[in-house]
């Protein structure tokens, strides 16, 4: 199998890379998390200059037309910098269910707006009782009139304080758990009853916990038939823990070279810590467990070209391996770096817990064990 890059795949590779170095070292990540943004707007406009923002989505509505490897490529780029801005709640989880679901009209006004840079989207989707399971849904969409009225709350939204629009997830029909009968809502993110309590994440990162309260949304806003969207949804899902698979790639690539070079510098009893066996052991594993990794996120993005159900399983299995590895990569960087691992001013720390909220993310590795076993 030929897997070389394309001509366009490397100049996206290249240009991602670029700027990062350039404009985005760490210092520059660890002053915008915690600003009150969370996030540069200024970069997010560069993004849409430099076309990142169009990858996603097909020629026909504007974009790069990229395939699963072109996410996967851009992704691990960003990994590597811990990038901040909202790629994946804008991107994948909020422009992608827009192109799944949306009609003509919605899909040309909204996903251009995503594009030029002009429009943040959030998908609000799971709950207290779902665990990650997005056929529970407890939400409620209730129809009156030519409206529907919301009532519910959606925990951990990625962008949910700072999205202008919110993907709502609610069950116009059947039981909580049914698979049916859940439909996505377009909904204005300073609407009348809509409560968001944003935070930060253990990672550095934002989300929200929203609460809905008769919430008036016109049926003109309804993505898709009503009571049919979970399979969009779980389709977005899915690509947006490939692309969260391979940004842990990128921060383990980033972890176990920082700590090759931190040991080869520094010295114990005269002698550089790099040359005793046993941690030259423990970085070879580090080594391994990161390369088990890329061929795990490539063999997924290559499988997810082949149809859904080869991509869910793919993309579980990945989710598996790269969930246990990234623990060991991350356990290990700390424990080589001692003292300094944990200190504020060395990335180390800052990777170690970005890898642990990885794993949490859209199903830990039990959960996606559990599925893997369920995909024929």
């Amino acid at each position: 199998m030929n897997f070389d890059l394309s001509e366009e795949q490397q100049m996206l590779v290249d240009s991602i890379g670029k700027f990062l170095k350039n404009d985005y070292d760490f210092e520059v990540r660890r002053k915008l998390a915690k600003s009150e943004l969370g996030f540069s707007r200024d970069n997010w406009k560069t993004y849409a200059e430099l076309g990142w923002l169009s990858v996603p989505f097909s020629a026909d509505n504007g974009g790069f037309g990229g395939s699963t490897v072109d996410l996967m490529l851009m992704h691990e780029q960003f990994g590597k910098a811990m990038v901040v801005e909202p790629l994946i709640p804008t991107l994948i989880l909020g422009g992608r269910l827009i192109e799944l679901l949306g009609s003509a009209q919605q899909k040309e006004t909204l996903l251009s707006a995503v594009i030029q840079g002009e429009l943040q989207l959030a998908l609000a989707s799971n709950e207290r009782i779902a665990r990650n399971n997005p056929a529970i849904v407890g939400t409620t969409a209730t129809a009156a009139g030519s409206d529907y009225v919301l009532n519910g709350e959606k925990i951990v939204v990625l962008n949910g304080a700072a999205a202008d629009k919110l993907l709502v997830t609610a069950r116009t029909s059947g039981a909580v758990d049914a698979a049916d009968g859940i439909s996505v809502f377009l909904v204005d993110a300073n609407a009348p009853g809509i409560e968001r309590t944003g935070y930060a994440t253990v990672d550095g990162l934002r989300a929200a916990d929203i609460r809905f309260t008769h919430v008036k949304v016109s049926a003109a806003n309804l993505l898709g038939t009503a009571g049919a969207a979970l399979e969009a949804v779980e389709t977005v899902l899915d690509e947006a823990t490939l692309a969260l698979c391979a940004e842990a790639v990128g921060a383990m690539d980033v972890m176990y070279k920082t700590t090759v070079e931190y040991c080869k510098t520094r010295k114990q009893f005269g002698t550089p810590i790099g040359k005793f066996q046993v941690l030259q052991f423990r970085m070879v594993d580090m080594f391994i467990a990161h390369e088990q990794s890329k061929s795990m996120i490539y063999m997924a993005a290559l499988r997810a070209l082949e149809g859904r159900d080869a991509a869910r399983k793919a993309i579980s299995a990945a989710k598996v391996q790269i969930g246990k590895s990234s623990r060991k990569v991350g356990q290990e960087a700390i424990q080589l770096h001692g003292g300094m691992g944990m200190t504020d001013e060395l990335n180390v720390g800052y990777y170690f817990k970005r890898v642990t909220a990885f794993d949490a993310l859209f199903g830990n590795v039990d959960f996606h064990l559990e599925r893997y076993t369920q995909v024929a």
